[in-house]
């Protein structure tokens, strides 16, 4: 064989190897052989100590299993859990497996670093007192750009409070209006998480002043819900450290407690969104609903339940609805959102808005109703409500008193 064709073959060889190379990248993320990695840390209030788990995750058939670090043995054998996705899967990030919350503190191993290692970052979503009345539509829009809220809460701040988020701004001609303002109403501070969290929500803010937002981002949150420099509907943090900074006053990451929650604890009823609702991006809209049918919501907050709380929330329920278990699991599957409403003038029954407990009896019955609108079975019927008037300010207390302490 002559150097020529050698050196032909030899080519041809090279490229073979770099298209197969290339097909495997092209393979990429969809590749039917993934499994992915992660150290998990739970809480067992029990023992009063944190527990530590390898939790492995196939993205083929959406299973997973977990093993016992300290114990090397299975915890929990491979199985399918639709309720974990692969877009859940990064460090720092709180997930539910089986009514088990569970912290994600570090990758397993090297491949899962370097396939979901990305730019998913945290930041700040802080709805201002003058769009208070459309936080289910500023919610829906930070669902439907991608992110995740992780933790939701409305409060009042104090002066002080206000003083320590707008340090930055002591020198502006604005500073005391600014504070006047922030503290003349209740607000909903959320921890919103995505890939480039920061960037990306400071443009879905769009410009600070909402006149020249309505001119250079038409679209944007401070042009469409915003009136003028000062009220301007949100507030978003500059940089990844400054949002750190920020959430921290908020969700204190040292046990301490934050702003104060805004319940008032009179002429209440008590409303939890649904994990399974909050897992579809369905809390906006169901916001949206109650504020729009005229009811005003005090207070509300974002809590990750443990199965001892609810089965004690629950306990009326228990050995009278056939469900009780089923209801259990579901409220403790993942994040709810708890809230105080407060009754309209002239009253309306919040009970009858959100409609029969089985979301089939209410689309034939009461086709508008939370539950015949955004409500799948009997257990996962959207929202829980309180069934007797005299028992709205027990459960409102437990979540905003109890709970929140």
């Amino acid at each position: 064989m002559s150097e020529w064709e050698n050196r032909k073959t030899n080519n041809n060889e090279l490229l073979k190897a770099i298209i197969v190379f290339l097909e495997l990248l092209k393979v990429g993320d969809t590749s039917q052989d993934d499994r992915f990695a992660f150290t998990a840390e739970w809480y067992d209030p029990n023992a009063s100590l944190f527990r530590r788990y390898e939790l492995l995750y196939y993205p083929k058939d959406g299973s997973v299993e977990m093993y016992d670090v300290k114990n090397h043995r299975t915890f929990l054998k491979r199985t399918k859990y639709e309720s974990l996705h692969l877009e859940d899967l990064f460090v720092g990030n709180k997930i539910t497996v089986f009514s088990r919350h569970l912290t994600l503190v570090d990758y397993g191993d090297q491949y899962t670093a370097r396939k979901l290692g990305s730019r998913t970052e945290r930041t700040l979503a802080l709805i201002k007192p003058d769009a208070i009345l459309k936080i289910g539509e500023l919610m829906d829009i930070i669902i439907n750009a991608g992110f995740t809220i992780t933790k939701a809460k409305m409060m009042v701040l104090s002066r002080k409070e206000a003083a320590d988020l707008y340090v930055g701004h002591q020198a502006k001609p604005f500073y005391n209006d600014l504070l006047q303002f922030i503290t003349s109403g209740p607000i909903v501070a959320m921890e919103i998480l995505g890939d480039d969290a920061v960037c990306k929500w400071k443009t879905l803010l769009g410009p600070a002043n909402s006149a020249v937002a309505q001119t250079d981002a038409p679209d944007s949150i401070r042009a469409n819900f915003g009136c003028d420099g000062l009220r301007n509907a949100a507030h978003g943090a500059d940089s990844v450290a400054s949002a750190a900074q920020e959430l921290e006053l908020f969700f204190p990451s040292s046990g301490g407690h934050g702003p104060v929650n805004t319940a008032k604890f009179t002429n209440c009823t008590c409303c939890i969104i649904k994990p399974h609702a909050v897992n579809e991006g369905l809390a906006g809209k169901i916001i949206k609903a109650i504020i729009d049918e005229g009811f005003q919501i005090s207070a509300l907050q974002m809590f990750n339940l443990e199965r001892t709380n609810v089965e004690e929330f629950y306990e009326i329920y228990k050995g009278v609805v056939a469900e009780y278990m089923d209801m259990v699991t579901e409220l403790c599957s993942g994040p709810c959102i708890a809230m105080e409403i407060i009754q309209p003038e002239p009253p309306k029954v919040f009970r009858d808005f959100c409609g029969p407990s089985d979301p089939e009896i209410a689309r034939h019955l009461r086709p508008g109703t939370l539950r015949a609108v955004f409500g799948k079975n009997k257990a996962q019927n959207a929202v829980h409500c309180t069934d007797l008037p005299e028992d709205g300010l027990l459960e409102v207390q437990y979540f905003f008193k109890i709970l929140d302490s």
